[in-house]
């Protein structure tokens, strides 16, 4: 008997462990739990008004430019500065010679030399005659015979005099001297070379270092003295900031208009040297959002949308520099009206 209910044993108890197994499966499905709301700092993308900003290119010189040169013609002879060499006013910087001047400068102190010696021996026969006029022996016509001929000695020595300096005086215009502080620009004449009077030997910066902008005629509305420029970040050598406008110059050249700014921190040693420039040229609608809020990853732009559902996803988007270093503007990838969430806050 025991043999006979084995099986039905058996069989019972892998019924019941079915049974037991579909009870347990079919107790009613789990609803998932639902995702924790994100928190942390939050900002709605509305469109605020901003600085419309144009990109330009401004050139890094000085406010003038000074021009050594030549008063004569001749051979220059010595150049004593060359590009990069800093200056003072009035320091020589290169010499001009003619052979002529030196010949005609001697020639003048012979002259010199004749009407001195002219001059002594017309005033010793005017002493002479004074003496005898004093005795009766000479006539008063004699004495002012001879004081006029001293008289005319002693101008023909000064005039010799004169033009003997004046010969010396062009002989030392030779000497080009540099008409302002500043560094040495362009020396591109060689020694040896034969040079016309108000040729260019050197030319120098003159005055105080400036950004000087071009821009179209047409954006000159947005050119205000006393008007502050963004200085483009990122660039080596360059202080960054803000320039000031001190300068618009009246005057349209070649359909653009010039003005210089005023920038703390500008060398002048590189003088020609392209800087960025952000120039505000009135207002427009932007989304602007603070840098925090942007993540960078491997080249890609990223913001964290808040969901319907409460949770948070990065989206790519397209930016550009904002009106501020800590602002961006968001181009595309988000719109006005979505919420986003800094980095950093739980998903």
């Amino acid at each position: 008997m025991g043999n006979a209910f084995t099986p039905r044993i058996a069989a019972g108890t892998a019924v019941f462990a079915a049974l037991v197994l579909l009870t347990g499966c079919g107790g009613g499905e789990r609803s998932p739990a639902a995702p924790p709301v994100v928190q942390g700092e939050r900002l709605v993308l509305r469109y605020v008004p901003a600085p419309d900003l144009k990109p330009v290119a401004a050139t890094v010189t000085s406010r003038d430019a000074a021009e050594a040169r030549a008063r004569i013609a001749g051979t220059l002879v010595r150049l004593e500065v060359r590009a990069g060499d800093l200056v003072r006013r009035g320091q020589v910087i290169a010499v001009v010679s003619d052979p002529r001047i030196g010949l005609e400068t001697r020639a003048y102190d012979a002259q010199v030399a004749a009407a001195q010696a002219q001059s002594i021996s017309a005033s010793a026969e005017l002493a002479r005659t004074q003496d005898l006029f004093e005795h009766g022996v000479y006539a008063k016509a004699r004495l002012e015979q001879m004081t006029a001929a001293a008289h005319a000695a002693a101008g023909a020595l000064g005039a010799a005099r004169a033009q003997r300096a004046a010969s010396a005086e062009l002989g030392a215009q030779g000497a080009i001297v540099a008409p302002a502080d500043g560094r040495v620009l362009k020396a591109d004449v060689p020694a040896g070379s034969v040079v016309q009077p108000g040729q260019s030997i050197a030319t120098l910066t003159a005055g105080p270092i400036v950004l000087r902008v071009e821009t179209p005629e047409a954006d000159a509305a947005g050119l205000k003295v006393g008007q502050t420029v963004d200085i483009a970040p990122g660039q080596p050598g360059v202080p960054a900031g803000q320039a000031k406008i001190v300068q618009v110059y009246p005057a349209v050249d070649a359909g653009k208009v010039i003005a210089d700014l005023d920038a703390p921190g500008l060398s002048n040693d590189l003088i020609g040297r392209r800087v960025a420039l952000r120039l505000a040229l009135g207002q427009r609608q932007a989304l602007l959002v603070p840098v925090r809020f942007v993540i960078t990853r491997s080249g890609v732009d990223y913001v964290r949308v808040l969901e319907p559902d409460g949770t948070a996803d990065e989206t790519p988007v397209q930016v550009a520099p904002g009106p501020s270093a800590m602002q961006v503007e968001v181009l595309s990838g988000a719109a006005a009206g979505d919420v986003l969430v800094a980095p950093g806050a739980g998903r």
